[in-house]
């Protein structure tokens, strides 16, 4: 099924692999993440993740194969969402986020494709969720959290740069900011005064965006202890770029302190 039209989402193909099963639902966006993403859809099952939450794969158009259907049904997806449209990762997030407040979601939860986090850590979400908190942050820097081979450039980028910026915009002390390992209740995204479905939120746009306005709002957020594990050797798995891409992130980062992704309303 097509879906298009829909103001502030992307046009994009819908798949449903199986019937709604769970209160919340993952959205994982990805693109050609190869065998990261299918060995992390591997570790779900093994910890049984797939009977706790629906599963979404949000595809920005991969081509390798990951994200084939009868594969993806296998791993226990419930639902595989391919962008037909421009845009990258606030793309991808916008039609996972439309999609799931249409089919009822009492909540959503996100994370990266590409096996660097821990999945098995869901109904820590989960859990949090249901007590009422309206955003959820994974972090490895708290107590019980676990930081694996981080590239020392990344971590100092994040302690020194990131959190500060987004722990003052957000008015509220945020320690593993560029971590999309989250949770969101149906009340903040449907919050009057957040409006994720724009087309302003292209790329990373959306998630330095949502780290900040629940606190501005008064909701209620938290951080919750995860793990996040690059490997020893080879090539770091990211899709940004080491000047183009921070260049952008530090951009974003400014505009966001500056509350150019507030809604006028």
């Amino acid at each position: 099924m097509i879906i298009e039209g829909v103001k502030g989402v992307p046009k994009f193909l819908c798949d449903e692999l199986e019937a709604k099963q769970s209160k919340y639902c993952l959205c994982i966006p990805v693109i050609n993440e190869g065998d990261r993403i299918v060995n992390q859809l591997k570790r779900a099952m093994v910890s049984n993740i797939n009977s706790l939450i629906d599963i979404v794969i949000c595809d920005g158009g991969s081509t390798d194969g990951s994200t084939n259907r009868e594969l993806l049904s296998k791993l226990g997806v419930n639902t595989l969402l391919i962008k037909q449209d421009i845009g990258k990762q606030g793309a991808q997030l916008r039609m996972g986020i439309w999609w799931a407040l249409n089919r009822g979601y009492e909540g959503i939860i996100t994370m990266d494709g590409n096996n660097k986090d821990s999945i098995e850590d869901i109904p820590k979400f989960i859990e949090k969720l249901d007590e009422g908190y309206d955003f959820v942050q994974g972090s490895r820097f708290i107590k019980g959290g676990k930081a694996i081979n981080t590239p020392v450039i990344r971590y100092l980028s994040v302690r020194l740069i990131h959190a500060p910026i987004i722990s003052i915009t957000a008015k509220h002390t945020f320690t593993d900011t560029t971590n999309a390992y989250r949770g969101y209740s149906r009340k903040y995204l449907l919050h009057p005064n957040v409006q994720p479905l724009r087309d302003i939120f292209m790329s990373y746009e959306l998630l330095a965006y949502l780290s900040v306005r629940a606190s501005q709002l008064g909701l209620r957020v938290c951080e919750i202890p995860v793990t996040r594990s690059y490997p020893k050797k080879g090539k770091v798995p990211t899709k940004i770029s080491f000047i183009k891409g921070n260049k952008e992130l530090m951009l974003i980062l400014f505009k966001n302190l500056r509350g150019d992704y507030i809604p006028k309303c």
